[in-house]
């Protein structure tokens, strides 16, 4: 039993009186305070446990023990309710977590889907307006797949020239892209990645 709380106080508890309820408050709402914000780290959410404690203490007064330890029921009482609010707030911060995820993928798969479609429309427009050579060279290597030797023997030219013409198209390409605001020139190789 908490010291200055003898059996005499819960039995007058038990009956309602409030002088014996705010002498239990005195002696130990400050060890329940501790007690809470221990595994709360948290001040207000700490005081309501304190005022819930309490309020369970008051509204069950009738069913103490006499011969109990008020002290223990408080603590009991307490635990429970700061370990309720530590996982109510941590399934919480999940939920919330969990939403803000979902909006962020979808939000973000719906801008990168409107996104590459501008950049697709634009990196078409800029490749109709390469030179010939390298309009075909830029066709053949990155819409048909074939490699730069395999381009270099179908056009009868040698590997290196491909590879030119294959580095002034992207070159264009990139240097397009930038002029025309689609994409800042940080973006670039990122960009260069979807059209590749």
């Amino acid at each position: 039993m908490h010291k200055g709380l003898g059996s005499d106080t819960v039995v007058r508890l038990m009956a309602g009186d409030q002088d014996a309820f705010e002498l239990i408050y005195d002696l130990c709402s400050e060890k329940l305070f501790r007690l809470a914000y221990r595994f709360l780290k948290d001040t207000e959410q700490s005081e309501e446990v304190v005022q819930e404690t309490f309020i369970n203490l008051w509204v069950n007064r009738e069913k103490l023990d006499p011969q109990g330890n008020i002290w223990l029921y408080l603590y009991v009482v307490g635990k429970r309710l700061a370990l309720n609010q530590l996982r109510s707030a941590s399934q919480s911060r999940l939920y919330t977590e969990r939403l803000l995820v979902q909006f962020e993928e979808t939000h973000n798969s719906t801008e990168e889907a409107v996104f590459l479609q501008e950049l697709k429309v634009l990196t078409e427009r800029v490749i109709d307006n390469l030179p010939k050579q390298q309009q075909v060279i830029y066709r053949l290597s990155r819409v048909e797949g074939f490699s730069h030797k395999e381009i270099a023997d179908q056009l009868n030219i040698s590997t290196n020239t491909v590879k030119n013409h294959m580095g002034a198209a992207l070159r264009t390409i990139k240097s397009n892209l930038a002029e025309g605001g689609l994409v800042s020139l940080l973006l670039v190789s990122v960009v260069m990645r979807h059209i590749k």
